[in-house]
């Protein structure tokens, strides 16, 4: 079965030029396409495309609140379109459900790539934004973020879906445990491993190697 792909951006000729890379290849197809995020929430329920490719910043209802909607409320995967290099968008968008973060620059091959993945279930995050948060970690060499050998299995395992962007009430339903357990188990991290934000956090898990980066990297 093909992959199917609703495209949602606000200028007509990206969405023409993205629908023509994603058709030309075998096994995925584009079945509809959308102006703007609340257009897109409407066509994703329509639709039930399997991966949602989204722009960031589009006018009217914020791409984020649509992207919770359409991956909490309908269960479809989305993939944030950006030229934005910023780690605090990649960690917004991560917030809002996204199992994708790609530059719009990037070439036709990486881009469906992203696409396979997500469907497969895996996360797929621009290998330039990951590079920035890497190199990031780097220059903190007088925090205590190094410290990976003190994580306990079950914390190595919390580190990684936060890290992947799930909340902590979605951590605790996927291992079983209750709410205040994870929090705690979160409280932990953040003061064993030095860590005051989610940045550190997803630059601790990816020199760690406990999430994975993207080919290319």
């Amino acid at each position: 079965m093909s992959i199917r792909c609703l495209i949602v951006d606000d200028h007509t000729l990206f969405r023409e030029g993205l629908r023509r890379v994603l058709e030309s290849e075998p096994g995925i197809e584009v079945v509809g396409e959308a102006r703007d995020a609340a257009e897109a929430i409407e066509r994703a329920q329509t639709l039930k495309p399997d991966v949602v490719l989204m722009d960031i910043g589009m006018p009217g209802l914020s791409s984020f609140e649509a992207s919770r909607r359409i991956t909490r409320e309908l269960g479809r995967r989305v993939i944030f379109l950006t030229m934005y290099e910023d780690e605090e968008y990649l960690l917004q968008c991560l917030d809002a459900g996204a199992s994708g973060y790609i530059l719009k620059d990037a070439p036709a091959p990486r881009l469906i790539g992203a696409v396979r993945d997500v469907h497969a279930g895996r996360k797929y995050l621009s290998p330039q934004v990951l590079g920035k948060l890497v190199d990031d970690f780097r220059s903190r060499s007088t925090t205590g973020m190094a410290r990976g050998s003190t994580l306990t299995p079950r914390e190595r395992e919390v580190i990684k879906m936060l890290a992947e962007g799930n909340s902590v009430r979605q951590i605790a339903a996927m291992l079983g445990l209750s709410v205040k357990t994870v929090e705690a188990h979160k409280f932990n991290l953040m003061r064993k491993l030095n860590i005051h934000n989610k940045a550190q956090l997803v630059t601790y898990a990816i020199q760690k190697k406990i999430v994975k980066v993207p080919a290319g990297m």
